[in-house]
Parts: structure tokens; sequence; C-alpha cells
């Protein structure tokens, strides 16, 4: 008997180490782009172009960061890169809140198609859209605002589809009850459905922000002064300016994701737990 357990629980354990060393293998592919970035900030300009290439810098070079930043209006950059992820954000948790609650619990002729329709939406690329949302929006005047930038990023499709599983995930006895003493369809909308999806609210904000800030098409497009230019497109433009300066242009996108991970940080436990329970609950 002690011979096959014997062997079973050494296969597990073979099996255990296997999976933790795939797992680190595949934590350390994903970070070393973004430690290969740090270090390169850190570097002398000419450190970059020795051969063998240094992995780490031998004297690291701390005013890479001020001095990359003063070259470009960067402060302006993440001022606008700011405002357009606040509106955005905020535009997306109501029309995905609201919306995602009106398919999931409210009864209405068509509601299964025109959810259909919007997931429809998922499935036509973004870049064949890019021309008419130009078109319409110099129509409107708006090129090179930040109305612009914003207007046409208001709603997501994605955010509507998981609030609307996540909201099909609570049971219906609460807001049953609810009824029973009188509230109306807002009151049970706002006071029970939506303090008890915040898990999925913090989703779409995290998802929401990541998508904003490292938006650069769109925003390249709509913005021709560099006074509106968010930080992905005047990192671009950067670049152009400083194209054999690595240490510089590594140093501005160092500072271009610190905004994305100390977000990820206050949010992880919500994003998570959104991930867990939001299911595919039809």
């Amino acid at each position: 008997m002690d011979g096959p357990t014997s062997s079973m629980r050494k296969r597990r354990r073979a099996g255990e180490t296997l999976t933790y060393g795939l797992a680190l293998f595949l934590g350390i592919s994903m970070l070393a782009p973004f430690l290969w970035m740090l270090s390169t900030s850190l570097m002398n300009e000419f450190d970059v172009y020795q051969y063998p290439p240094r992995l780490l810098p031998l004297d690291p070079v701390w005013s890479n960061y001020p001095n990359a930043l003063t070259a470009a209006p960067f402060a302006r950059f993440f001022l606008n890169s700011t405002i357009m992820s606040l509106f955005i954000v905020c535009g997306h948790l109501f029309t995905a809140a609201t919306a995602g609650y009106a398919f999931a619990r409210l009864r209405f002729p068509g509601r299964d198609n025109v959810f259909i329709l919007f997931l429809a939406n998922l499935m036509v690329p973004v870049i064949v859209l890019l021309i008419p949302r130009f078109l319409l929006v110099n129509a409107m005047g708006w090129v090179d605002t930040y109305t612009g930038l914003i207007i046409t990023e208001l709603v997501s499709v994605w955010g509507i589809f998981l609030m609307r599983q996540y909201f099909l995930s609570i049971p219906r006895e609460l807001e049953d009850a609810a009824r029973i003493d009188g509230a109306s369809e807002w009151q049970i909308f706002w006071r029970v459905a939506l303090p008890l999806a915040k898990p999925a609210l913090a989703t779409v904000a995290l998802f929401s922000f990541v998508e904003t800030w490292k938006s650069f098409l769109w925003p390249l497009i709509v913005t021709r002064s560099m006074s509106m230019r968010p930080v992905e497109v005047g990192i671009a433009a950067f670049h152009s300016l400083y194209f054999s300066n690595w240490p510089y242009q590594m140093a501005a996108a160092v500072v271009a994701v610190i905004p994305i991970l100390i977000l990820f940080i206050l949010t992880q436990r919500y994003f998570v737990r959104g991930i867990q329970l939001a299911g595919l609950k039809g």
C-alpha cells in the first residue's frame, strides 16, 4: 500500500512543482519588459548602445526623469489624460450600471433582441468606426477639444454585458423584499442592486481607466495641437524628438504606467472578486 501511495505523492509533488515553475516563468516573462524599461530609464544615453548590453545601470541616472518630463509638456499631457479618463470612467459606470440592470431585471418589448444588437457591436473592429466618428465630431466642431475626446467613448458594451451578468447573479428575493416594503424600481436599483454590485463596478472602472489611459489611435486622430494631446500620443511625439535617447523615452513611459499600477493595487480586491462572481449566467 505504501508503494502506490508514495508514487502518487511523488507525481503530485512533481505536478505542483511543474505548475509553480511554469507560473513563475510566465510571471517573469510578463515582468521582464517593464523591468527592462525601468532599468533603461536609469541608464546613460550611450550605455544603451554598449555591447554586450547591460541589464542594470552601473551608475543610475535619476535626473533622466525630471529632464525627460520637462523636455516636453508632460504636465499638460497628464492633465488631458486625467480629465479624459475621469469623464469616460464615470460615463462607463453610469451607462453600464443602468443599462445592465435594465437588461437583467426590467421587462420591455424586444429586450433580448436589443441586447443581442449591443453584443454584435463587439464584433465590429474599432478602426472601421474611426472615420464615421471623426466626421461626426468634425461636423459638430469638436475636433481638438475635450468634448471630441470624450463624447464618443461614454458607452462601453463590454461594461454593459458585465454588469448585466452580475445583476443576474444577485438573488431576486432581495429585490422582492424591497418591493413588498414599497420601494420603487429606482430605489431597488439604487439602494439594493447597486451596493451589491461594487465588485463589478470596480472591475468596469479599472478596465475603463486602463483602456482610456493607454488609448492612442482615437486621440491621435481627433486632436491637432500639443496642448490637447493625452499621455500616449504625447509620448509618441516625444519619441520623434528624442528618437535616439532611449533613457528619456523609457523614463516618460515608466511615469505613464504609474497611475495604472496605483489604480490596480487599490482595486485589486474588487477586481478579482468581480471576475469570479460575474459569471456567464444567461
